[in-house]
């Protein structure tokens, strides 16, 4: 269904069962999966390539040019799998050449009202972006991931999965999986137990996670040799090894 006052460029690729609704814009290069719904005021732009179940509320405008002052107009892209949802007034801009040219995002997340997704953002699956939480330039998030409301990361870090950040965090240093962090530079403030329980992380892997976190922040060594001391159990539990090379391949250091 199409509302009669939508714009629809001739360009545009449209699935089945598509609704779009009044004073909507799907512009030129945008493919639309199936059963996507588009409610009233929604702008997309190409090129974007959208998966299918996506559900875009009022006033959202997705795939429009970034706001990097090195962008010149050239040909970049979204990416955005399925079943996510983008709630009023949510913006995500296309990648630019300084990076791969892409802005990605995965399936089965949920970006509140006011959310923004800057350019060459690499988006897992099953995130949450509560209101007014923004990502700067080529931030990379985890699955699972959790941004309280008015969070702010700073362009190029990475938020590792399964963390969360408190609601009105500022986000300057990669943040490691597992990790529940707060406040403006955020600090950490431990694991993320209960929403590993909820995932089924089992008390084993838990238990190894706490401990790894004690090597990093509780027993005043230094990030190297806190790794050198987890290498073995890294080896052995993949729950550890993630931590482990997260940190070790951390680019900006870590929220400690």
């Amino acid at each position: 269904m199409i509302h009669p006052t939508a714009v629809i460029e001739a360009s545009a690729k449209l699935g089945q069962n598509v609704k779009i609704g009044a004073f909507c814009y799907v512009g030129h290069d945008v493919v639309l999966g199936d059963d996507c719904v588009l409610e009233t005021h929604v702008a997309i732009k190409g090129p974007a390539n959208i998966g299918k179940g996506n559900h875009f509320f009022q006033f959202a405008s997705i795939g429009e040019a970034c706001q990097d002052k090195k962008y010149k107009g050239e040909p970049t892209e979204l990416i955005i799998g399925d079943y996510n949802v983008f709630r009023e007034g949510c913006s995500v801009h296309r990648g630019t050449v300084q990076d791969q040219g892409k802005t990605i995002i995965g399936d089965h997340n949920l970006f509140m009202n006011t959310t923004h997704i800057a350019h060459d953002c690499v988006i897992g699956n099953n995130i949450i972006f509560a209101s007014g939480a923004q990502a700067a330039g080529h931030v990379h998030v985890g699955d699972w991931a959790i941004l309280g409301g008015m969070t702010g990361v700073h362009q190029f870090v990475k938020i590792g999965a399964h963390s969360f950040c408190g609601g009105g965090s500022i986000v300057l240093k990669d943040v490691p999986p597992y990790l529940m962090v707060h406040g403006a530079p955020c600090v950490p403030a431990g694991i993320n137990t209960e929403g590993l329980k909820r995932r089924g992380f089992s008390s084993e892997a838990l238990l190894e996670i706490r401990r790894a976190y004690k090597e990093v922040y509780r027993k005043g060594l230094t990030v190297p040799q806190a790794l050198e001391a987890l290498a073995e159990k890294s080896a052995s539990m993949p729950e550890v090894k993630l931590f482990t090379d997260f940190i070790a391949d951390a680019s900006r250091g870590i929220a400690r």
